[in-house]
């Protein structure tokens, strides 16, 4: 599950070292804690809605990090972000936004105390550093992967940060069973 060449890059795997170096140096990790997960990694999805639907162009490119640094920076971020979606003092631009902010101030917490965070679910605003640099690096890997011929092409990428291997290991196994 998180081991060799993911299925989207069978065909250049010089490409997916190159990726996972790139994204290592953009977020500050070692390139061995950069990964994928779902169709992109096994070739389908295993989502329950999306089960069995190959990866393909157009596909999301669901990259995980195990990181306890980048797990307490992306942390930090939350906690900031929460205290000033609570206190007033950043608000969501529509109901609808409002509606997923209320929902990632209550699920986020349960997520971090089983040791990941979801780096999409804190709004990519200036005063959230580390955000704002995962979504600007997801948004050139998109764009980086579009015009690199042999590559696979995705319409979005994102990140999932993994405190340790045990917290992967755990969370994945909940969703074999």
């Amino acid at each position: 599950m998180s081991e060799g060449i993911p299925f989207a890059f069978r065909d250049c795997p010089g490409i997916y070292e190159a990726v996972r170096d790139w994204v290592a140096i953009k977020l500050d990790v070692d390139p061995k804690e950069v990964n994928l997960t779902g169709s992109a990694r096994l070739g389908q999805s295993l989502s329950p809605r999306k089960i069995g639907r190959p990866f393909g162009e157009g596909s999301d490119l669901d990259v995980f990090v195990i990181s306890t640094e980048l797990f307490n920076r992306l942390k930090s971020d939350f906690d900031e972000w929460s205290y000033d979606f609570e206190s007033g003092n950043v608000k969501p631009s529509n109901e609808r936004e409002a509606g997923f902010w209320k929902d990632n101030l209550h699920r986020c917490p349960k997520n971090i105390f089983r040791g990941f965070i979801d780096s999409n679910v804190i709004p990519n605003h200036q005063k959230y550093q580390c955000v704002k640099n995962i979504s600007q690096t997801m948004y050139l890997l998109k764009e980086k992967l579009g015009v690199t011929p042999g590559a696979p092409k995705v319409c979005h990428a994102s990140v999932r940060c993994y405190k340790s291997w045990g917290d992967y290991v755990r969370q994945v196994s909940l969703g074999l069973m």
